[in-house]
């Protein structure tokens, strides 16, 4: 089967296409896969011309989040103004789910529940008091649309803290 993205002939598998009805999947190349999770290669998605205008409904808007992507190239700018969906595709393709990933100062991956040390000292607004550096927060919460925020308890209070000071412990 031929991948719905760029048309190669080669083994392709299934590919979510989330923020739209459930189990939307398309089938594409390992090729293009791996051009999703990294765009390394702008010239790759200039056969996005034609799978825009696939009549398979998951295809269409992948290609059409893939040319917001590149919005910077001049060619993909140009194909997504030519680009026409219907209110229910463009809103599929509006509400693509985006993973934040939260990193401490240091660029390590922060999870829901660890522990972090503060690495500056904190006023903290409303609260009347300084968070001070050197002060563990354990069990920590991810603001899920902001990957600069967490959320954790200090002095009893829950309190809203920047990824850039704290470290992971």
């Amino acid at each position: 089967m031929p991948c719905a993205l760029c048309s190669a002939e080669t083994e392709t598998s299934a590919y979510a296409v989330t923020g739209g009805p459930e189990g939307a999947t398309t089938e594409i190349c390992e090729t293009c896969a791996e051009q999703i999770a990294e765009t390394t290669t702008p010239e790759h998605w200039r056969c996005l011309g034609s799978s825009m205008w696939s009549e398979d409904a998951a295809t269409q808007v992948l290609a059409a989040r893939l040319l917001r992507r590149l919005e910077d190239q001049d060619w993909a700018r140009d194909l997504s103004e030519q680009l026409w969906l219907d209110e229910e595709r463009q809103a599929w393709v509006e509400n693509e789910i985006k993973e934040t990933v939260h990193r401490d100062s240091n660029g390590v991956q922060l999870a829901t529940g660890d522990t972090v040390v503060l690495i500056k000292d904190l006023p903290v607004k409303g609260g009347g008091f300084t968070a001070k550096r050197g002060t563990a927060v354990p069990r920590i919460s991810l603001v899920p649309d902001n990957a600069e925020h967490i959320e954790g308890r200090v002095e009893g209070q829950r309190i809203v803290i920047l990824t850039k000071y704290v470290k992971k412990r």
